[in-house]
């Protein structure tokens, strides 16, 4: 019974200890010193003023590329377009070895110019990038079940180790839709259960421990993709609940998660019918710049999901999405897939600048948190070494351990 009461005892220590790291965390990035925080302000902007509008651009594009390997046009969208970041699927990466290469030449032919953003969807479960050495983690799902928050951030953690020993700096993790509908095609096991309050216990959870390994988490899919049937891959999804039911339940996740100051947010492209009947989500001021940004008080990243996606694609043209989704607020572009794309939304954007349509002012707002982001996480282009593969399957290992002990 002693020996009982003592490992309780040691249980309650470290789940608050864990607690206190949830909490504390989101505000230790950057100092806490009002005149280090006022240079580093001035810094950015400075570092704002001196880019030309191609630059400035060019960092609001997160883009995918084809292949496994460093070629011309990883090294066009660095050289010519200076992308602020890329992102790599499940197609281009192969191994450890060579995923840790590529990285290393994507950071080698970038050297020089602003750090990039180095994404990759690792959420765990079906929605896996990383390469088969490592052990495989549940789903989000299971980790709900099992309604631990300490091993949810043990989870969050783990999975940031995992991208990070390869050269990923940011996860586009993890997932805050509630899974309410049981026809949904693309949420299902993604989502940390279906109530707001296991959603927001784990999810945050997660978000904090992929925080803590010094990987961006960016949570998606605002304002939330669980209650749809259709897969917005494919066809866009209508949402016909008002504002109000949302506050109530959708959109809770996220408050809580902007309380912890989230770093990066994912835009859903979802049509509110009732809130905005004209724009998808994704493309919406409404939902960008008065509900995410007034009403929640979000100031960090908002991100859209890939333009290149049928539920935008069906109906706009990928550089007209774009236009008018920096118009409604959004800071970073993401474009999976074509040059060709890439390409004409940056032509667009800048045409945009140029003709007033889109102020320089506005660019420069997403620019400064983009710059401000990259500062306030390191991000830099020094080389990885090789990962630390059974380090990493060693905790992996002792995680599913205690996941099968509860």
């Amino acid at each position: 019974m002693l020996n009982r009461g003592v490992a309780m005892i040691k249980k309650a220590c470290l789940y608050a200890f864990i607690l206190m790291i949830m909490i504390s965390f989101p505000y230790t990035i950057g100092s806490s010193n009002p005149k280090d925080n006022q240079d580093n302000e001035d810094s950015i902007r400075q570092k704002v003023e001196a880019l030309s509008l191609d630059e400035k651009i060019g960092q609001m594009l997160l883009v995918g590329f084809e292949g496994t390997q460093m070629n011309s046009e990883v090294k066009d969208y660095i050289t010519n377009y200076r992308v602020g970041g890329l992102s790599l699927f499940k197609e281009n990466i192969q191994n450890v070895q060579q995923a840790t290469q590529l990285l290393n030449q994507i950071k080698s032919q970038n050297k020089g110019q602003i750090p990039l953003f180095l994404g990759v969807d690792e959420e765990g479960g079906k929605i896996s990038r990383v390469p088969d050495e490592f052990q495989a983690l549940p789903d989000a799902w299971e980790i709900g079940e099992v309604d631990q928050p300490e091993l949810s951030f043990q989870y969050g953690n783990i999975i940031a180790s995992q991208i990070q020993a390869l050269g990923f700096n940011m996860d586009f993790a993890p997932v805050l839709d509630i899974h309410t509908n049981s026809k949904n095609p693309i949420i299902g096991r993604r989502a940390f259960g279906s109530t707001v309050k296991k959603v927001k216990r784990h999810g945050l959870a997660v978000m904090n421990g992929i925080r803590a390994s010094g990987v961006i988490s960016v949570v998606k899919h605002f304002p939330g993709h669980g209650d749809t049937s259709l897969d917005s891959h494919e066809e866009l999804p209508v949402v016909k609940k008002s504002l109000k039911k949302l506050q109530k339940y959708e959109l809770k996740p996220f408050k809580a998660a902007i309380k912890q100051n989230a770093d990066a947010i994912m835009m859903a492209h979802l049509s509110l019918a009732k809130i905005d009947p004209k724009y998808p989500t994704s493309l919406s001021k409404v939902i960008i710049q008065n509900i995410l940004r007034q009403d929640l008080n979000f100031d960090g990243l908002v991100i859209t999901d890939d333009l290149t996606m049928k539920a935008i694609t069906n109906d706009y043209k990928v550089s007209d999405a774009a236009v008018q989704s920096v118009k409604a607020g959004s800071d970073i572009l993401l474009i999976a897939h074509e040059k060709e794309n890439v390409r004409k939304t940056h032509k667009k954007l800048k045409q945009a600048v140029l003709d007033g349509e889109i102020s320089e002012k506005r660019i420069n707002e997403s620019v400064y948190r983009i710059l401000d982001k990259k500062r306030q996480y390191n991000i830099h282009n020094d080389m990885n070494s090789p990962a630390r593969v059974n380090e990493i399957n060693q905790q992996i290992k002792e995680l599913l351990s205690k996941i099968n002990d509860k």
